[in-house]
């Protein structure tokens, strides 16, 4: 999103709010709540890109700063951000590994009073690009910069479980949720499981268009 990111009623699509906070690479709401996580990026970022700041837009303030709660600075680029109400039973951190293509989990805190180096995840022969896990956290989903498969992976033992094509043409994944994915071209892939763990895959070419130029 190359423009300052706008609060729209997904209903009607009507805007409801507009914040001047430079272009963003991630933005994720907590439901429909005031709190925001917020990601730099793009051509005009103002806040960094390893950076998740999170933005409660109820504080009146004409100074975006003001509106700033938290703030968790990693030292690699943030790929994905995913918030929640309730308490984890289980904290959970998945990150691009040192070895290209690879994914680190690191479940030290699943237990209390105990400890363990995060174990690695040979995903793919790319860089990682996107990375994404479901609700209770029992599954990680990868994809590189190539951008032609997805994987998904039980976080527990660490095995593939399925394979995703999302085409055969190279495209970055923007993001991807456990039965979708967006990429660069604007394609939206829908990824439907049937009772006997069959997959059925459905693309819309013409889903978003997504440009540098674009206006919310």
């Amino acid at each position: 999103m190359e423009n300052d990111p706008n609060e729209l009623n997904r209903v009607d699509l009507q805007v409801q709010d507009h914040e001047q906070v430079g272009s963003v690479a991630l933005c994720s709401m907590l439901h429909r709540s005031n709190l925001l996580a917020v990601v730099g990026g793009g051509v005009n970022p103002k806040f960094s890109e390893i950076s998740v700041l999170i933005w409660d837009d109820a504080r009146e303030s004409r100074d975006p700063k003001h509106k700033l709660v938290l703030e968790f600075t990693f030292t690699k680029l943030v790929l994905a951000v995913r918030m929640r109400h309730d308490n984890l039973e289980k904290q959970l951190l998945v990150f691009p590994g040192h070895k290209c293509g690879s994914l680190q989990l690191d479940l030290s805190n699943t237990k209390p009073g105990t400890s363990s180096a995060p174990f690695t995840i040979n995903a793919h022969q790319s860089e990682i690009a996107c990375v994404a896990l479901n609700q209770p956290g029992s599954v990680a989903a990868s994809a590189s910069r190539k951008g032609t498969l997805i994987r998904l992976f039980d976080t527990t033992t660490r095995d593939k479980l399925v394979e995703l094509r999302r085409g055969t043409d190279p495209a970055t994944l923007y993001w991807y949720t456990p039965g979708s994915a967006i990429s660069v071209d604007g394609t939206f892939h829908k990824y439907v499981f049937t009772p006997d763990g069959n997959c059925n895959h459905e693309a819309f070419d013409v889903y978003l268009d997504i440009c540098d130029d674009d206006d919310f």
